[in-house]
């Protein structure tokens, strides 16, 4: 039996060898999390906010991503309404 198979840019992958996870563009990133690019460049530039770049292009890691989610929200813990 072979293993399954997606297509990634035009090209298909075997599924078990998708064993990473992705690199969001700002705007990839900023859909996400529900925030705008300016906002996230904002705290790329602050350094709250991790990200590589790629030649030109400015990428988060998922797993950056989630770390500044939880960062949001244990900020957020301290706010009282």
């Amino acid at each position: 039996m072979t293993a399954p198979t997606t297509t990634v840019n035009a090209h298909a992958v075997r599924s078990d060898a998708l064993d990473v996870e992705p690199f969001y563009t700002v705007s990839e990133a900023g859909g996400i999390l529900r925030l705008g690019r300016s906002k996230l460049y904002e705290e790329i530039a602050a350094g709250r906010l991790r990200f590589v770049k790629v030649g030109r292009a400015t990428r988060i890691p998922a797993e950056w991503l989630q770390e500044y989610r939880q960062l949001l929200i244990e900020e957020g813990q301290g706010v009282s309404a």
